[in-house]
């Protein structure tokens, strides 16, 4: 029987530096009897050099010999379609909710797409393989470390003999993985946190941090499916934008977190809030990218300055700005999936088991996942 070849993709998107694979996740997969292709410079933005992976057994090839020597193709964001071939499978964070038309391309060409984020969280099985909780942890520690950086005065409090500098007073919209950091981080840091979210559940993550919880008065529970809080209706939805933007010129400095696999982010802070915070504050918006972001103002993978002096920071990806402990975590949920999907050397699909069901989106040219099963691919009615 051959080895099953696994193959690292060098990521395409702009600004992306994280890599599926790292070297000693290599060198572990080669002693669980896999043969891994490493596409050349794939490691490089996270200063994983091809060195380093050739002396963990990987062999360095050209994008073109990666698509075609590979049997399980590796990546962070979803990689080009073009040159795969039937009976390839893909796995990655591919946000295939968010672009039904993906999923739909990959049935046509008989590609076997995996998501990270179907993943059904609430298993503890799947724990290990969880890259979107992995990532927003990064990205939550890297919010508060950015907009540390970014503000013009200090975090903590300081009493020195040239004066006392109070301590930054930070909110943080949205208490799941990446704001539970995010306030974490903030409050080692000595400033000041509040934390806000819609689920009742959020409000003691939020204090056991040491942090005030910001009550608005809003729904009485927002908590939905997956651990993500539930959408608002749209009554809901203005009175909680009008709640904020009443209390977020209070704050230096506020991160928001909120995202919905697959759905536009909920729209937290108005541009009326942004103009009513003072000079020199700062907006970080985890949530700011192709489907739009918390923040009124934020673009995606941009960093404006408002007419008022509010710098807005937005970045769906904060954690490729970490490549290096990012791309270290990730592998480890790489190599807990692939554990999960390969017995004795053989990648077998089997929707009855509850994780695949999760995050196996298309497979033997349909579109299996039951959110996508009614998109058609091209061609098919």
């Amino acid at each position: 029987m051959n080895a099953l070849t696994v193959g690292v993709v060098k990521e395409a998107a702009a600004g992306e530096r994280r890599v599926a694979l790292i070297p000693d996740a290599v060198a572990r997969l080669r002693d669980q009897g896999f043969n891994v292709l490493v596409e050349s410079r794939a490691g490089t933005a996270a200063w994983f050099p091809d060195t380093a992976y050739a002396q963990a057994g990987a062999v360095i090839v050209t994008h073109a010999e990666l698509y075609d020597q590979s049997d399980v193709i590796v990546a962070v964001r979803r990689p080009p379609t073009a040159g795969l071939a039937p009976g390839k499978v893909v796995i990655g964070m591919l946000r295939p909710f968010a672009d039904p038309k993906f999923a739909a391309e990959a049935a046509d060409l008989h590609v076997t797409a995996i998501a990270f984020e179907g993943l059904p969280r609430r298993l503890s099985a799947a724990q290990p393989m969880d890259a979107l909780t992995s990532q927003d942890n990064i990205a939550g520690y890297k919010a508060a470390i950015l907009t540390a950086d970014s503000y013009d005065r200090f975090f903590p409090l300081l009493v020195t003999a040239a004066g006392t500098a109070r301590p930054a007073r930070v909110l943080v919209l949205g208490a799941g993985v990446a704001g539970l950091q995010a306030i974490s981080t903030v409050r080692r840091l000595g400033a000041v946190v509040t934390g806000y979210d819609i689920r009742l559940e959020a409000q003691e993550e939020i204090a056991s941090l040491g942090a005030s919880f910001l009550d608005l008065g809003g729904p009485a529970a927002g908590a939905g499916s997956g651990g993500y809080a539930r959408a608002l209706d749209t009554g809901e939805q203005r009175s909680e934008q009008d709640g904020l933007a009443a209390r977020i010129g209070d704050y230096d400095v506020v991160i928001t977190t909120a995202r919905v696999p697959g759905r536009r982010p909920p729209l937290l802070v108005t541009e009326t809030a942004v103009k009513a915070m003072a000079a020199g504050s700062i907006v970080a918006d985890l949530a700011a990218g192709e489907l739009g972001g918390n923040v009124e103002m934020s673009q995606p993978g941009q960093t404006i300055v408002t007419e008022n002096g509010v710098t807005v920071i937005g970045d769906d990806e904060l954690a490729a700005r970490m490549p290096v402990a990012a791309s270290t975590a990730y592998s480890s949920n790489v190599r807990a999936l692939l554990k999960h999907l390969v017995q004795d050397g053989v990648l077998t699909i089997d929707l009855a088991d509850e994780i695949q069901a999760g995050v196996v989106v298309t497979h033997a040219g349909a579109v299996v996942h039951p959110l996508l099963a009614g998109t058609s691919s091209r061609g098919r009615s």
